[in-house]
C-alpha cells in the first residue's frame, strides 16, 4: 500500500513561536484596552497586527501539508506583522518620552529568565503585562515580541532548509506516483 504524500501538519499549538504569539496577542488586547482610546486607529491596528502574527502561524501550519511555499510565506507574514506591532509599541514609548529598556536593564534580564521557562503562558508574564505603569507594560510586551520574532526567524530558516532537503508537494506527489508504478510493475512480473 502506498504511503501518503501529504505529511502530518497543523501542530501549531506545539510551536513555541505560536505560544509566544498568543501571549503577545492577549497582552496587546489588554494593553490597548488600558492605555489607548478605543476610537484611536492605533488601537485597532495594534490588535490586528498582534492577531495577524498569531493567526498566520496557525494558517501556515495548517497549509504546510500541501504547500511548504505557503507555510514559509505565512510564517513570514506573521513575522512582518509582529515587526509592525513592535514599531507601534516603540512609537508609544517615543511619543511619551519613555525609554525602551536596554538589554542589561534589570527588568529586561528578568524577562529573559521568564522567557526561558518551558511552557510559559500569559500567567507567567501577567505581573509585567498588567502592571499599572505603561512603561513597564510596553517594555515587557516589546521583549515578548522580540523573542517571538527570533523564534519565527529560526522557524523560517528551518522551513527553508527542510524545503531544500525534502522538496515540496509536487515532488512528493511525483515520488509517490513513481513508487506506486514500480510496485505495480513488480507485482505484474
Amino acid at each position: 500500500m502506498p504511503t501518503g504524500f501529504i505529511p502530518t501538519h497543523g501542530g501549531y499549538k506545539n510551536l513555541r513561536s505560536y505560544q509566544k504569539a498568543e501571549i503577545v496577542y492577549d497582552a496587546t488586547v489588554h494593553f490597548c484596552q488600558r492605555f489607548l482610546e478605543k476610537r484611536d486607529r492605533t488601537y485597532d491596528q495594534m490588535v490586528q497586527a498582534a492577531r495577524s502574527g498569531k493567526q498566520n502561524i496557525i494558517e501556515g501550519s495548517m497549509a504546510s501539508g500541501t504547500s511548504k511555499e505557503m507555510e514559509i510565506k505565512l510564517t513570514n507574514v506573521a513575522r512582518a506583522s509582529l515587526e509592525e506591532l513592535l514599531a507601534d509599541y516603540r512609537d508609544f514609548l517615543r511619543v511619551r518620552a519613555i525609554a525602551e529598556w536596554p538589554k542589561e536593564h534589570p527588568y529586561a534580564l528578568r524577562l529573559r529568565e521568564l522567557n526561558r521557562i518551558p511552557g510559559a503562558t500569559y500567567e507567567t508574564f501577567r505581573k509585567g503585562v498588567e502592571h499599572p505603569d505603561p512603561a513597564i507594560c510596553a517594555n515587557v510586551i516589546i521583549g515578548l515580541i522580540r523573542v517571538t520574532s527570533l523564534l519565527l526567524d529560526r522557524q523560517i530558516q528551518a522551513l527553508e532548509k527542510a524545503f531544500v532537503q525534502e522538496g515540496g508537494m509536487r515532488e512528493r506527489m511525483t515520488r509517490a506516483r513513481l513508487d506506486e508504478r514500480d510496485r505495480q510493475r513488480s507485482r505484474a512480473r
